[in-house]
Parts: C-alpha cells; sequence; structure tokens
C-alpha cells in the first residue's frame, strides 16, 4: 500500500458482543484495522472468527459495543443522523454469500437491480433506470433481455451476478463481498473474481472480501487481514503473508490450503493451532505490532523479538520458517 492512499474507513477499539439475558458473549474486541480507499482488502479466519461479523458491523447491520467506526473520518456507529444513514446505504453495499438466499424468487431481475434505484430515486425518469440497468447487466456479462426473468431460471453463478450487479448499480464507494464464491462451482469462481476485480479498477472501487479460502484471498487481494477469535493476528501485503507468515495461527492457515501436486500435499506437514500454545501471563501485553513496514503481528515481547530474529534470518539468506 502506497503512503498516498486515503483511509476511507477506520476501527478504533471496536468491540462487538451479544447478550443473552445477563450473560455477555464478546464476538469483537479491541479491533483496530484500516481500510483504504480503492484497496481490496482480504478478510480471513476460521468458522466462528468474526469476519462475517465485522463485515455486519461496518453496514450497521449489527451494533458495536465500544470503540466506533469511522467513514472518511465522520463516525457511523452508534446514533446518527437519518441523513447520514441514507448517504452510506447508498455508498456502501454488500455481497451476500449466498445467491439464491438474497435474491427475492418472486421478483424478477428488473426490480431486483432497480430496487436500491427507486428506493433512494437515484434516475430521473423511467427511461434513465433501464439504461442503468440494462448497462449495468452487460458489465456482469448478462444479456439485457434476461430482466424479466426470475432468480429460479439462473445457474448459481449467473445469481451471482444478479446479486453484484445489484450492488454496482448503486455506484458505492465500498463493497462488503462476505464469501461471494464459497457457494458457486469452482468452475465460475475466477470469473466472478475477475469481475469483481474489473469493478475496483474501473471505479476506483473498494472492496472488505471475507472468505476463509486463502487462495482465493491471495489472488484477489491487495493486503490480507488473519483474524482469529475476534482478534487480527496478522496484517500484510497479500504476497508477503504467503512468502514470510509470522503468527502460528496464520502458519496454520496456510498449512491447510490444499496443493495441487499430490505427491508435495501427501508430504506436507500440516500445523496445528491452539492458543494455549503462546503461553501468555496476565503481566504479558499482547498486541498488534508493526514488524515491517505494513506487516503487523499480535505477539507479546518475547514472541516479538523472535519474529524479529526470524526476519533478520531472512534477510541474511538463512530457512524462513524457523521458531
Amino acid at each position: 500500500m502506497s503512503k498516498e492512499q486515503k483511509v476511507l474507513v477506520s476501527f478504533k477499539d471496536v468491540k462487538v458482543s451479544f447478550k443473552r439475558g445477563i450473560q455477555e458473549r464478546v464476538v469483537i474486541e479491541g479491533l483496530d484495522l484500516d481500510i483504504f480507499e480503492g484497496e481490496i482488502l482480504g478478510l480471513v479466519g476460521e468458522s466462528g472468527s468474526g469476519k462475517t461479523t465485522i463485515g455486519r458491523t461496518l453496514i450497521r447491520i449489527v451494533p458495536v459495543a465500544g470503540g466506533e467506526i469511522l467513514y472518511r473520518g465522520e463516525r457511523i456507529s452508534g446514533k446518527i443522523s437519518r441523513a447520514k444513514q441514507r448517504e452510506l446505504k447508498t455508498k456502501v453495499q454488500m455481497i451476500f454469500q449466498d445467491p439464491s438466499a438474497s435474491l427475492n424468487e418472486r421478483s424478477n431481475v428488473d426490480y431486483i437491480i432497480s430496487e436500491g434505484l427507486r428506493a433512494f430515486k437515484l434516475y430521473e425518469n423511467d427511461e434513465e433506470r433501464i439504461k442503468k440497468i440494462t448497462d449495468m447487466m452487460e458489465k456482469v456479462g448478462l444479456p439485457p433481455e434476461y430482466l424479466k426473468r426470475y432468480p429460479h431460471e439462473f445457474s448459481g453463478g449467473q445469481r451471482q451476478r444478479i446479486g453484484i450487479a445489484r450492488a454496482m448499480v448503486m455506484k458505492p464507494e465500498l463493497v462488503i463481498a462476505d464469501e461471494p464464491i464459497s457457494a458457486l462451482d469452482v468452475s465460475i469462481r475466477a470469473q466472478v473474481l475477475n469481475l469483481l476485480k474489473d469493478f475496483r479498477d474501473e471505479y476506483n472501487l473498494t472492496i472488505l472480501f471475507i472468505a476463509h479460502d486463502l487462495s482465493v484471498v491471495r489472488y484477489i487481494s491487495d493486503r490480507i487481514v488473519v483474524i482469529n477469535n475476534g482478534k487480527i493476528v496478522e496484517i500484510a501485503d497479500a504476497n508477503r503473508l504467503f512468502e514470510m507468515p509470522l503468527h502460528p495461527y496464520t502458519q496454520a492457515l496456510l498449512t491447510a490450503v490444499p496443493l495441487p501436486d499430490p505427491q508435495i500435499e501427501r508430504k506436507k506437514k500440516v500445523r496445528i493451532y491452539h492458543p494455549l500454545q503462546h503461553g501468555y501471563t496476565k503481566d504479558d501485553v499482547v498486541k498488534l505490532h508493526e514488524i515491517e513496514p505494513g506487516h503487523f503481528v499480535r505477539a507479546n515481547d518475547k514472541e516479538l523479538e523472535s519474529y524479529k530474529k526470524r526476519l533478520e534470518n531472512e534477510r541474511k539468506g538463512g530457512p524462513k520458517n524457523e521458531k
């Protein structure tokens, strides 16, 4: 990431929790994260790590219990004005995981894609509305004659393209893509990923790409954020994270990625991560440290020294994966 890039979204010490009676379950705690304008930021972690919750807090589906979220320097968490809510709904859009469940089966494609335009009156007349949605249909690779069809008449990949068209016709600044390809066939996943990258390049779009598949995230992302149990454990440029993963949880995730060569796959050593392996004590200060430019890792003082030695060893040409 270049230093000139502007921060679009900032999470400042964000806490998210759910209450059941007098019991409180903390899902996200102490989240500090900047999303830069025009970047694709990958957010990865196993199921239940809190990655989807982060996207839902950003779009205000889930409220924050502490801290604040800033959009272009203005607070968008907690109570905000109706005008700010309305503005935010046009600037931030979401692409959902299941293209079947996220589309209304009783509405045709014309109505589905036009829904946001109608709600916010983003067109002068019906002719302009039709032009906007037909242009967007062509951009996502669907012929305009499909506008009168219904979701059940399409394949999974086509339904996801409709979902992308519905989001992009609003001309958003930020799109939250919540596992947008996990329900799709492998053969069409690359098409959807390339479509998202094309929109980023054409509109300087910012994308928060949430997934659990690290190989997919590496392909599409500029930076990757690794989250475990509601806390960020590592942030780095996509290639650098694969080249020099520091945190044990990141290393465990990487060893879980299947390799195309069956002989190498059989010999691969899978790492198992458990939080107790850190041996933290109550006196330890565990936080994110910038260990090299743009590369952050969660560690205490002892681990930080160990990670620094690994980086120094790498610079000298030694083995990269020493502990």
